[in-house]
């Protein structure tokens, strides 16, 4: 048995004999502990903080004298008078083994720390990025010695580092000699360390020891928003978040309609491309003045996307996508560099875009399928992806099946007459009164329900200017609950709903929501157009899921996830009375957010989760709606409200829906629509 101290580390519980006099990090490297490190224990970057435990420890044990650890040294409180250590904190580098001791690594210290714990179910993220700091020191050059500085330089990082093979761009090349002399031939590197593909790369010199940090990317590219996460790759932390419209929304506002677009003009696809390129470039100039950073730190970058902006924003025309079989011109994932796709940022950053799930099941479905992980799932869980392309999940640990369904832009506001995005003084909450059945609601940015005391006032910035998505899925479900419209969708004559607020619109009849015209205000209603369009889009949703259902052999599930930043909105309750999602209790009905953003985040703070997503994705089974016979039967049922078949028992047991119908088979101003013959 050895005679020298022993040495125990926390939380890992890793422990092992050391001779006196070993520094805790290099006691760390030899048992793998998860203790960081940048200057190779030279005592210059403190990522190697650790807090020695003293006293008696019955549960390993061993009693910590005082003396356990080298004394408090020069360097110690060097940095602590530069940069402030808390107290009871030593540097791994410079505390040595003295004694039998007990070693705390804290969170901040460790290389994979736990970035975010997210819902209590969902997975943490643990850092392990692609590119990574290392401060080396280069043998200068000799006459006797013919090797050149990359070359020394690239000796020096196997040595100190064991890093191999490392290459480098022609812009290192053009910039080395003189950091290297001007660091005194001390120099931090950054790296990207390789994969399957690719060898390791240096990505950026700097002289001397680099006190700063450097930057990664996670881009959602959906079809009607760009959403990017700036973050730092050293911890992990979010530093900015922001968005911007899609550009290619002046092709088409969904997707066969940017398909049929470089179907009908020569360079379509071309012109789609270099928009897509250019609103993400002013995101990225955008996000970075938010975050105050230098855009050339931003060295690694993770895209999720649906395949079709896949295609555009690859350059590659999505001809193929806009018929069966529905054929990507990859499905793989994909390893770029950023000058490939014409981004402005650190020219060399690389690019990862998450594997493509199917021909209308993208990166960004299998994003959210890393965030949210059925296949680690005991229970059956249904995850939505909220868009103007639905893409749906479902599965536990025994499969995984995924499917899109073409849901349209109404759930975003847009098709509906008084409907649009989600921004300040949008209508996003609604209640109806069910005595006067008059609707009070809540906007955008501000807390008070509008029959407030205060209201007016706290809007008058804004105004009430429209109804968001999550504002009609509400509106439609609130009239639906109190019988303004009826399961086919038909709203009902001002009489036959006992409602002021319905009032006839030529053949039809629509509900006045808000009434600002007295003020230059805009008139708010809800027309049977836009009961039609939610119906449309709903009803595809759920056939998506019902479809998944079939093919699993289960008429329910365990719990639902709404996913996507419209998504994390959504009322359980109002989303189940219009049939959008199938019946299940409302406690078991969770917002995700972005999850497909998420996914990419996880993707970019850790190299693993690529290839777990990557084989993940070639284990889920991909359904196609399009060739599917009972998604249509499904549609038909699910045009109704909440369904023409489906008994919704968990939701009937909470609401209680009006069973009339305001389909009279007459042609007068308020019947609505005629009979149809059987």
């Amino acid at each position: 048995m050895s005679n020298d101290p022993l040495v125990i580390f926390t939380p890992s519980g890793k422990r092992g004999h050391f001779p006196t006099g070993t520094p805790i990090l290099t006691a760390a490297r030899q048992l793998g502990v998860d203790l960081d490190s940048v200057c190779g224990g030279r005592g210059i970057c403190s990522k190697c903080q650790i807090s020695p435990g003293f006293g008696e420890f019955s549960k390993h044990g061993v009693t910590v004298a005082s003396d356990a650890l080298s004394e408090w040294n020069s360097v110690e409180q060097r940095y602590k008078d530069k940069r402030g250590l808390i107290d009871g904190r030593r540097l791994g580098c410079q505390a040595t083994v003295q004694r039998d001791v007990v070693i705390d690594v804290p969170p901040e210290s460790q290389v994979h720390k736990q970035v975010v714990r997210k819902r209590a179910e969902a997975r943490d993220i643990i850092l392990n990025p692609s590119t990574k700091l290392y401060y080396v020191e280069v043998v200068e050059p000799d006459m006797h010695d013919p090797s050149g500085d990359l070359e020394r330089l690239r000796a020096a990082l196997l040595e100190q580092w064991e890093l191999d093979d490392v290459v480098a761009d022609l812009h290192i090349l053009q910039t080395m000699q003189p950091v290297l002399r001007k660091g005194g031939w001390k120099v931090t590197v950054a790296v990207h360390l390789g994969d399957h593909e690719n060898s390791p790369r240096i990505m950026h010199i700097w002289p001397g020891f680099y006190d700063g940090t450097i930057y990664g990317l996670a881009v959602d590219l959906g079809s009607t928003t760009i959403a990017a996460h700036l973050c730092d790759l050293q911890t992990g932390e979010v530093i900015a978040s922001s968005g911007v419209m899609n550009p290619q929304i002046r092709f088409g506002e969904d997707l066969m309609s940017r398909v049929s677009y470089s179907m009908m003009n020569a360079r379509g696809a071309e012109e789609m491309t270099v928009a897509v390129r250019e609103g993400m470039n002013a995101l990225f100039t955008q996000i970075a003045t938010e975050g105050q950073i230098d855009k050339n730190l931003i060295v690694d970058t993770v895209f999720v996307c649906n395949p079709v902006m896949h295609h555009l924003f690859l350059g590659i025309d999505p001809f193929e996508l806009g018929q069966a079989p529905f054929a990507l011109t990859t499905s793989n994932a994909l390893r770029l560099r950023a000058d490939d796709l014409d981004l402005n940022i650190h020219p060399s950053a690389r690019v990862y875009i998450l594997p493509c799930i199917a021909g209308h099941v993208g990166a960004d479905a299998a994003a959210v399928a890393l965030a949210e992980a059925p296949d680690k799932s005991d229970d059956l869980v249904l995850v939505v992806d909220v868009g103007t392309n639905a893409e749906i999940l479902l599965g536990n640990r025994e499969k995984v099946l995924a499917c899109s369904s073409p849901t349209g832009p109404a759930f975003e506001g847009a098709q509906i007459s008084s409907g649009q995005r989600a921004a300040p003084g949008a209508i996003e909450r609604v209640e109806i009164d069910a005595v006067t059945k008059i609707a009070r609601f809540k906007v955008i940015g501000c807390d008070l329900w509008s029959n407030e005391d205060g209201f007016d006032d706290a809007i008058a910035t804004t105004g009430v200017t429209g109804i968001c998505g999550s504002g009609i899925i509400e509106m439609v479900a609130e009239m639906r609950i109190h019988g303004i419209v009826d399961a086919p969708g038909l709203i009902g004559t001002a009489e036959q709903t006992g409602s002021a607020a319905v009032f006839a619109d030529g053949r039809t009849n629509s509900y006045r929501v808000y009434d600002g015209t007295a003020s230059g205000g805009p008139d708010i209603t809800v027309t049977n157009r836009d009961i039609r369009e939610i119906q449309m889009a709903k009803a595809a949703l759920y056939s998506g899921a019902r479809l998944l259902m079939d093919k699993f052999g289960v008429d329910n599930v365990d719990r639902v996830v709404l996913a996507g930043a419209f998504g994390a909105h959504i009322s359980p309750k109002h989303a189940m009375v219009i049939g959008m999602i199938p019946d299940a209790p409302l406690d078991k009905v969770t917002s995700a957010g972005n999850a497909a953003g998420t996914g990419a985040r996880i993707a970019l703070l850790n190299t693993e989760s690529r290839a777990e997503i990557e084989q993940t994705v070639r284990e889920i089974h991909k359904i196609e709606t399009a060739i599917e016979p009972r998604f249509q039967e499904h549609f038909v049922n699910a045009s109704a409200m909440p369904n023409a078949v489906e008994p919704f028992p968990i939701l009937r047991a909470l609401v209680d829906l009006p069973t009339a119908t305001f389909n009279t088979g007459g042609g007068d101003k308020g019947g609505g629509r005629r009979r149809r013959r059987s």
